[in-house]
């Protein structure tokens, strides 16, 4: 599977546009940044954010049912139909800052039969136990990547330009764990959290068995991406690194949620670095791997609220201050426009 993603360059007189606001140099902070990464990414003075998504990606997996989470499986699919019914956090966040959300089930082990609201990618039931055996086939794995990246092409052939991505699965976080220490190369136990609220015992016993699973693994330390995607990732986080690598493809801009799916964006940019040129880093989650991934990626993330909650939650809590540099770098007048003497 391969994708064409150029870095994002340099725009010619985006900087001295951002300087020439009405405003001392640089008194924006983060937003001038913020600002200055749209503009590059769109190649444009005045970018434009139409049409802006959130996805939330669904699956399960196979190790939930070992006790790598607080929770019991059946709750991927009950949260999923909380979110088609509008009740989840997610719903009320994306309603309130207008975004557009789509759930997708990417291998829920439950029939939602046709739904509204639901786009029914489902590669399997599931994944594999990865205490057992690899999470998923390589060609369950390139399923999941290119039906990910099918529904970011159609989207973006609609006029979407932003993406947000969410996810949900009952032991996601374990998996995330298990790429991030792979993929940056950071200890187990430092990628390892609470997840949903394990208590002492509980976080004990899943880094047990994730230090289980990847001596059954016994994978190198400088293993492929796509290698350890499939040895321990899930359906959902597949998806996602397909659809983040469409999105870069096609130039939109690319909002990156929490642990689980940074998880998937290493994936990704472990097969194109490029990708990461196209993202806003939108939260510093509550567990503990993040940070590993946040140094690797070199990212620096807009909000800091102790979230740990996913479904792309931080992704939409961020998204006004995103609207917000676009704005003023396409809006606000110029020292010259506004005939407001300059700083000598």
């Amino acid at each position: 599977m391969r994708f064409s993603i150029p870095p994002t360059g340099t725009m010619p007189g985006l900087q001295a546009r951002i300087d020439g606001k009405t405003k001392p140099p640089g008194s924006l902070g983060e937003l001038e940044r913020l600002a200055l990464r749209i503009g590059e990414i769109q190649h444009s003075l005045t970018p434009c954010l139409d049409q802006p998504h959130l996805l939330v990606f669904a699956g399960d997996h196979g190790a939930a049912r070992a006790g790598v989470s607080a929770f019991p499986q059946e709750v991927t699919w009950q949260m999923v139909e909380n979110f088609l019914n509008g009740g989840a956090a997610i719903n009320v966040f994306a309603r309130h800052n207008g975004l557009q959300l789509q759930v997708i089930d990417a291998g829920v082990a439950h029939d939602f039969g046709l739904r509204d609201g639901l786009v029914d990618a489902k590669v399997a039931l599931g994944t594999h136990n990865y205490l057992e055996r690899a999470a998923m086939s390589t060609g369950e794995r390139d399923t999941a990547m290119a039906r990910g990246a099918a529904i970011v092409r159609d989207l973006a052939d609609q006029g979407c330009r932003v993406i947000g991505f969410g996810e949900m699965g009952i032991g996601n976080t374990a998996a995330a764990a298990l790429l991030t220490h792979y993929l940056t190369a950071t200890p187990l136990a430092d990628c390892v959290g609470r997840g949903t609220g394990l208590d002492d015992a509980g976080l004990a016993r899943k880094q047990t068995l994730l230090a289980q699973a990847a001596a059954r693994a016994a994978l190198p330390e400088n293993a492929d991406p796509l290698t350890v995607l499939a040895e321990f990732g899930g359906f959902e986080i597949a998806m996602m690194s397909g659809a983040m690598l469409a999105g870069a493809e096609r130039g939109l801009l690319l909002l990156i949620d929490g642990f689980i799916v940074t998880s998937a964006l290493l994936v990704a940019a472990g097969m194109a670095p490029h990708v990461r040129d196209y993202c806003v880093f939108c939260h510093r989650s509550a567990e503990p791997g993040h940070l590993a991934q946040l140094r690797a990626l070199r990212a620096e993330p807009l909000l800091d609220l102790g979230l740990r909650l996913g479904e792309g939650t931080g992704a939409a809590l961020a998204w006004p201050l995103v609207r917000a540099a676009a704005a003023f770098l396409g809006e606000m007048a110029s020292f010259a426009s506004a005939g407001v003497s300059a700083q000598v």
